[in-house]
């Protein structure tokens, strides 16, 4: 075993690997941007260093200066965990010409598996079933167009040399075909640096299935059951679950020694996921979507039902060791099921959130287990990617799991940063998904009776009380009666303060129930029902919900209505970089017509002119960065501008 590795990744993948490496007595170094400066998996690992400023490409995406940390601190090893470089053949193949082993499969496996068009074909040789799809490299805008076209709509257009969802495009109108190429090559490019893209036919209402399989370095493959990774958003995994309720012993056993084999054609080694689509209506006719090659997001529902810590196995793999099994050994044990907290705003369409986590709760143990890199103070920017965090659940059944998992979700806490807990905790409550009648196309058909843009009575409610308690005198010394907020009126009826409040539209709100503030806690009771809310700051939450509650200023937004009036200002919807500017002051824009491009965590949003008129402001420019609701441009109407 090593005694020195290098982690090379940041938030909860990095402490989930540091854990692991603690309890087989293996010294960890973290490496940080500034941005990362306090970071948690600085805090918990052996020793850290500092390897560039907060942009990715100048820090966990720099393979020169992640070497240099490695040759600093001694380390033999390194784990790339997911996402940045862990994918990176030529990161591997630099580790091994510095004399370090790169903790994953070797630089041939990835470079062969990372690109998709290769993959299917190495695997088909195999005898894997692949998706029918476009063939070869490199196509140009009307070869993918015409691809498509042969294929026949629906089709999904997708990065060769990516995953996790990013730079996936599903089209359904050929018209719409050269818009939705350009859009995926551009975030392909920013995601990956390469903007190859392939086309695949889609198949409605598919479930996708993983295998996830383990190889040593003596011939030795093995396959650790399955997940089911079909509850998603924007083709991005939200909630994954061990087994998956869809297959029966024979498919199981049929797709694992499919993906045995596919890891086999490109001899691989260490842990690895080989992706299915199947088809709900039938599960023996399943396809080969792509193999990823490094640990999954979702890895720890595979290690809850097999007992297992993939971690530690792909280090004993790393360093040598045959696996300590054969494929009759492993057994899956109860259900367990996973939910990916995210930086992002429900109420918003999911647009990626930011800000300071000021009070954090995060569940353990009973069958709970959280993996995080999160801590109070922790500062949730736009640089990278939005997910803080997982919520694993395992039961003796999957009625067992689920349910415990709604209960975490109803007890985490994340205030100071909007994340979707609560609306994961309703979707785990979906007729649908208890019945685990699932596909990829779910959450999309419900999502709009499982978020609300009303917020409740009592949040006010809450919010008002911590502000009356505040307006309190202290108890010390005199108290002039007229600063008691009693409500009292000389020779009238009294009446409660009232409050101007926003958290979407501004409201003015006089409290009208009873009240219990405490430190980090408020309770209301309304109409004989007692509502109990987390609170710091502005934030209030509660059941994995959480509002920011702001005091309104009614003077200030009547003088900037009038200061644009008959205009309308586009502000940013999320924290972000502006990529792309495409009008300038003076412009005539037409309504709809494409602005702006806000992006964050490798999300871009479009910023379109709402209606016909001209630009009057403009107050960026490319590569600006920008606030949640910052004012970018003005646009004058048409009749206004006249």
């Amino acid at each position: 075993m090593f005694d020195t590795v290098l982690v090379a990744n940041r938030g909860e993948i990095a402490v989930r690997v540091i854990r692991t490496l603690r309890s087989l007595g293996v010294r960890s170094v973290a490496v940080f941007s500034d941005a990362d400066a306090d970071a948690r998996h600085v805090r918990e690992a052996d020793t850290a260093v500092r390897i560039g400023p907060p942009a990715a490409a100048e820090s966990y995406l720099s393979v020169e200066r992640l070497l240099e940390a490695a040759a600093r601190t001694g380390a033999q090893a390194v784990h790339p965990g997911y996402g940045f470089l862990a994918e990176n053949a030529g990161f591997a193949r630099a580790c091994e010409e510095a004399g370090l082993v790169f903790i994953g499969p070797p630089a041939d496996a990835i470079a062969l598996m990372g690109d998709k068009i290769r993959a299917k074909e190495t695997v088909r040789a195999a005898g894997v079933p692949v998706v029918p799809g476009s063939s070869g490299s490199g196509l140009s805008d009307a070869e993918l167009a015409d691809a498509a076209r042969e294929i026949g709509v629906p089709v999904l257009l997708k990065p060769s040399a990516g995953g996790g969802g990013k730079g996936m495009r599903l089209v359904r109108d050929t018209g719409d075909l050269a818009d939705e190429i350009a859009a995926a090559r551009r975030e392909a490019r920013a995601s990956f640096g390469d903007d190859t893209l392939l086309v695949e036919r889609w198949i409605d209402r598919p479930r996708h299935i993983e295998i996830q399989v383990l190889a040593d370095g003596h011939g030795n493959v093995v396959h650790l059951g399955e997940r089911e990774c079909s509850l998603q958003r924007r083709h991005q995994k939200i909630i994954e679950e061990a087994p998956s309720v869809l297959l029966d012993e024979a498919t199981r056993a049929s797709m694992g020694e499919a993906a045995v084999q596919a890891a086999r054609s490109c001899g691989y080694r260490g842990a690895g996921t080989v992706e299915f689509i199947v088809p709900g209506s039938d599960p023996s006719q399943y396809y080969f979507m792509e193999m990823n090659t490094r640990l999954q997001v979702e890895h720890p529902v595979t290690e809850l039902v097999t007992g297992l810590d993939l971690v530690e196995w792909q280090l004993r793999v790393a360093a040598g060791e045959r696996l300590g099994f054969a494929q009759e050994d492993v057994r899956l044990i109860g259900h367990a099921v996973e939910a990916r907290i995210c930086a992002e705003d429900p109420a918003r369409g999911f647009l990626p959130s930011g800000g300071t986590v000021l009070l954090l709760n995060e569940p353990q143990g009973d069958g709970v287990r959280t993996d995080s890199g999160l801590s109070e103070g922790t500062e949730v920017g736009s640089l990278y990617d939005p997910m803080l965090s997982k919520v694993i659940a395992h039961g003796p059944d999957r009625e067992t799991a689920l349910r415990r998992l709604r209960a975490a979700l109803a007890e985490t806490v994340t205030l100071g940063v909007q994340t979707n807990a609560g609306f994961l905790r309703r979707l785990l409550a979906h007729p649908a998904v208890v019945a685990g009648e699932l596909d990829t196309g779910l959450v999309e058909r419900v999502v709009d009776a499982l978020v609300s843009t009303d917020v409740p009575e009592e949040v006010y409610e809450a919010a008002a009380a911590v502000r009356l308690e505040a307006l309190r005198p202290s108890g010390e010394g005199w108290t002039d009666p007229f600063s008691v907020p009693s409500g009292w009126r000389l020779g009238g009826t009294p009446k409660a303060p009232a409050f101007p409040l926003r958290v979407q539209d501004p409201v003015t709100y006089s409290p009208r129930g009873t009240h219990a503030v405490t430190a980090g806690r408020v309770a209301v009771t309304l109409d004989g029902v007692r509502h109990t809310f987390h609170r710091c700051g502005d934030w209030i939450g509660r059941d994995g919900d959480a509002w920011h509650v702001r005091d309104h200023d009614p003077v200030a937004a009547s003088l900037s209505r009038a200061a644009h009036a008959g205009a309308d200002s586009l502000t940013a919807p999320m924290p972000g970089t502006v990529t792309v500017v495409k009008v300038a002051v003076g412009d005539e824009v037409t309504a709809g017509q494409s602005l702006l491009v806000v992006e964050a965590m490798k999300m871009e949003h479009v910023i379109s002119a709402p209606h016909a008129g001209t630009v009057a402001e403009l107050d960026v420019t490319p590569g600006a960065t920008v606030a949640m609701d910052q004012v970018l441009a003005v646009i004058a109407p048409k009749e206004a501008a006249q």
